[in-house]
């Protein structure tokens, strides 16, 4: 099970934590990502981590501004979300998978195995 956490109200320019927390499972094998889905758009892949090696992955919205960590101790994976933009709003969602590696996670989303139920992010003033 993944249960994200964090989401929330924040102006433009601010920031906000997401956090993904496995149970049932530990993630140190596993390639971890982040997706959103914004009102009335697809869902699109924001970024992803191999908990094996720390590689990660980043849409090109998310490069240098997001950072995408995982803490294997606690067998949770976090977003920072810097410099946030309207834009930005949307259900975040993490999604775990032991087999699709993250350079395939942007474009084959519907086949990873276990997925959070969301977090919702507002970026308004």
């Amino acid at each position: 099970q993944l249960v994200e956490s964090g989401g929330g109200l924040v102006q433009p320019g601010g920031s906000l934590r997401l956090s993904c927390a496995a149970s049932g499972f530990t993630l140190d094998r596993y390639a971890i990502g982040w997706f959103r889905q914004g009102p009335g758009k697809e869902r699109e892949g924001v970024s992803c981590i191999s908990s094996s090696d720390n590689t990660t992955t980043y849409a090109g919205s998310a490069k240098g501004r997001f950072t995408i960590s995982v803490d294997n101790a606690k067998n949770t994976v976090y977003l920072q979300m810097n410099s946030l933009k309207p834009e930005d709003t949307g259900v975040y969602s993490c999604a775990a998978d032991l087999i699709i590696e993250c350079e395939y996670y942007f474009t084959d989303y519907m086949y990873l195995e276990l997925w959070g139920q969301g977090t919702p992010v507002t970026v308004s003033s």
